[in-house]
């Protein structure tokens, strides 16, 4: 029985999606819920999987196609056995070229061809159409004498290659890198992007983290307690108090959030996404820890979904993670402010005239200065700077 594959239905942020990769080939078996096709968009990949166990009887969109929402990709027979022993020689026989005249060979073969000067009219085809596959040319180099490859034309000499060449691979930009570097292009030419610093000394955190770190994983079912939940607390405390942090434009008009939804910068080899953790006033430590593991382990399996990056009024990202000590983030419109935390070093500092060493961290907020005043980013800061230099004033609310 045929059955249409076809793209996922896109959301009505994606236009349109990129086919990635095939994993099956025509006529090669397929089991049920096998992984078959990625399509990439510009914000995660979807993968589509195989609705019942066959084969795929024909690909209508190849690797690099453009594709629209719940359009045919491909037809799947259901039922279908495709031989085990022939997917290899269909896999070996699929981009197939001339090697010569009108003999026919798959790459490896005709570059193993060239590599050893054979004469490709002479080698027994077995892949499908008369294809040369890689293993008809170790069986003729096998069986060939050892003279052989002497009487062939000699192959010009290549130039000796100078020490320290400069190789350069030129890689064309998946859809995702692409919209990232759209999106934070238009965010620094269509705002009026300022950045605002402070530092905070880290030792009460890390002292309440130490001290409570074994019981609160316990009580928690194994959650460990991170630096992050104590970050998104203070953050969503001072959104709460700068209202216009939280706030984003629409054309002429401020929309005000009634809501903190944050959102945690995650590296993934496909370039960086913005999860976002909803309703951050109701989520406890254990919570937002949670669900920052789940989002980086969903983030470096490229498990993510739209949904999950949807929306969002405010960013943190974690660029000490990388080793980095100072930054100015980027904003991530339409959200008006992000926040940066850095690598947390130790530092001579002075306290009550007297000089300590203190694990300290730079904090930078880059704000939207069309919405944001001055003032306001830098009580924003030095509110999240108080709260967690004391974090006895989250759970006390002043």
């Amino acid at each position: 029985m045929a059955i249409e594959i076809k793209a996922p239905q896109f959301p009505e942020s994606v236009a349109d999606g990129t086919v990635a990769t095939w994993y099956k080939k025509v006529g090669e078996s397929v089991s049920r819920d096998e992984l078959i096709v990625d399509i990439e968009t510009d914000k995660v990949v979807l993968e589509i999987v195989a609705p019942e166990d066959g084969v795929i009887s024909e690909i209508i969109k190849g690797e690099g196609d453009t594709v629209l929402s719940e359009e045919l990709i491909a037809f799947f027979e259901a039922g279908a056995a495709g031989s085990a022993a022939s997917a290899p020689a269909a896999e070996e026989a699929a981009p197939v070229a001339e090697a010569s005249g009108d003999v026919k060979a798959s790459p490896a073969a005709r570059q193993m061809i060239e590599e050893k000067g054979l004469d490709a009219s002479k080698i027994a085809a077995s892949g499908k159409g008369g294809v040369i596959t890689k293993e008809d040319v170790v069986a003729a180099v096998s069986n060939a004498p050892a003279a052989a490859p002497k009487a062939a034309p000699a192959a010009p000499v290549a130039p000796a290659i100078p020490a320290g060449e400069r190789v350069e691979k030129r890689v064309q930009m998946t859809r995702m890198r692409a919209r990232i570097a759209e999106r934070l292009l238009d965010a620094k030419q269509s705002t009026a992007m300022l950045t605002t610093f402070n530092e905070v000394n880290m030792k009460p955190v890390m002292d309440l983290r130490n001290q409570y770190k074994d019981l609160f994983e316990k009580t928690h079912n194994g959650t460990r307690l991170g630096f992050m939940g104590f970050f998104v607390k203070a953050a969503t405390e001072a959104l709460k108090r700068f209202p216009a942090v939280n706030a984003s434009i629409d054309g002429n008009d401020i929309v005000y959030h009634g809501y903190q939804d944050i959102g945690i910068a995650v590296s993934t080899e496909k370039g960086l996404v913005v999860p976002i953790l909803r309703d951050t006033d109701n989520m406890g430590l254990a919570d937002i820890e949670n669900k920052v593991r789940e989002y980086g382990l969903k983030g470096r399996d490229g498990k993510l979904t739209i949904e999950e990056m949807q929306g969002g009024t405010f960013t943190i990202t974690n660029g000490g993670v990388f080793g980095s000590l100072m930054s100015t983030p980027i904003l991530n419109p339409p959200q008006s402010a992000i926040l940066g935390m850095h690598k947390i070093q130790e530092r001579p500092m002075a306290v009550n005239g007297k000089v300590e060493i203190l694990p300290m961290m730079y904090l930078a907020l880059s704000y939207d200065h069309r919405l944001i005043d001055g003032k306001d980013s830098v009580q924003f800061l030095v509110t999240i700077k108080e709260l967690l230099e004391d974090p006895a004033r989250i759970l006390l609310d002043v």
